[in-house]
């Protein structure tokens, strides 16, 4: 079997694709993980054109997972412990569309499994979840600088008082999903 055949997209967005990113880059079964911009009307979205909040573009990452060894339901599991889903275009200081609580689907499946988690995280939640639930649309990848962007740039200010919280929630909370040391 391909990898291709073998493997499934996730497309998530929630807040700074920097802390999505850096989380799922430990994750147990995530097999490649981009940075990127989806769900706009500008066609080829450069960083400041999104930042800029003209586009309607989110940012999002990317994932690429085996199903074998984590399940879309993890996936979002993972998603909804790490970011904020009751507040709308926005995450912390992060303020703007492209900041907001998105799941992009790439099958019917994805989309029951997702209304579902969504569901039950509404009883986690204290105010309602705005995540919006849409199709995936046309795929744009990030400049390469933002790849890989908190392993990079780890004491960078954001990175050491915005991202590191998130992932170091991720390690205590879903320590029987972290990759083995030599995965990471």
């Amino acid at each position: 079997m391909t990898e291709q055949a073998a493997t499934e997209v996730a497309i998530l967005g929630g807040g700074c694709f920097w802390c999505l990113e850096a989380v799922y880059l430990e994750v147990r079964g995530i097999l490649r993980v981009e940075s990127g911009y989806m769900g706009g009307h500008t066609p080829n979205p450069t960083y400041e054109q999104v930042c800029a909040g003209d586009t309607g573009h989110a940012e999002v990452v990317r994932l690429h997972f085996d199903p074998k060894l984590i399940s879309y339901r993890d996936i979002l599991e993972i998603f909804f412990t790490i970011h904020d889903p009751t507040t709308v275009n926005r995450q912390g200081n992060d303020v703007g569309e492209q900041y907001r609580s998105v799941i992009f689907f790439t099958s019917p499946e994805q989309e029951v499994t997702a209304r579902k988690v969504m569901a039950e995280m509404a009883h986690v939640w204290d105010g309602p979840i705005v995540t919006q639930l849409l199709p995936a649309q046309a795929w744009h990848k990030a400049e390469d600088y933002h790849q890989d962007y908190f392993r990079q740039h780890p004491l960078q200010g954001y990175c050491a008082f915005v991202v590191a919280p998130k992932v170091a929630k991720f390690r205590k909370v879903f320590a029987s999903r972290l990759k083995t040391p030599e995965l990471r």
